[in-house]
């Protein structure tokens, strides 16, 4: 399975467009190979470097129940069938990114699972990640790097 967006080569840096304080949309992405056994996929986006400032990873975006034939994920989605969870913004969608001390690097993780989720929207990736556990048939990454505007 591979995840990538037409907006930023993975390990590069993404268009100012996607970061909270300027336009706040998702980057575009493309999904490819997804395995014929998975029922749904997860999508879920954070930020490992916020652990120094924020004392934690930081939890951008959390996507679940996107059905399996979904090719595309478009520049700031809507989502009808999938479900978009809570994000440490303390709102559910996508929150992008607003480095507070430098450069950090953004993960795009992508879930294959078995099932689909029976999670309320307020869930977040912690929930997500407990529900998806013993069902994961395959997972890929994305990075975009983002510097503080």
């Amino acid at each position: 399975m591979r995840l990538s967006s037409p907006a930023f080569e993975d390990g590069e840096h993404m268009p100012e467009k996607y970061g909270n304080t300027t336009e706040n949309v998702n980057p575009p992405l493309e999904i490819r190979d997804v395995p014929e056994e998975a029922e749904s996929l997860v999508l879920i986006m954070d930020d490992p470097d916020a652990k120094e400032p924020a004392g934690k990873i930081w939890e951008h975006w959390t996507v679940w129940n996107i059905p399996t034939n979904k090719s595309e994920i478009p520049e700031d989605w809507n989502p009808k069938k999938a479900v978009e969870g809570m994000t440490d913004f303390r709102d559910t969608g996508y929150g992008g990114p607003n480095p507070p001390d430098g450069t950090h690097t953004y993960r795009f993780q992508l879930y294959a699972i078995d099932t689909e989720l029976d999670l309320d929207e307020e869930a977040g990736k912690e929930e997500v990640l407990e529900a998806v556990e013993g069902h994961v048939v395959e997972k890929t990454l994305l990075q975009g790097k983002f510097d503080p505007l």
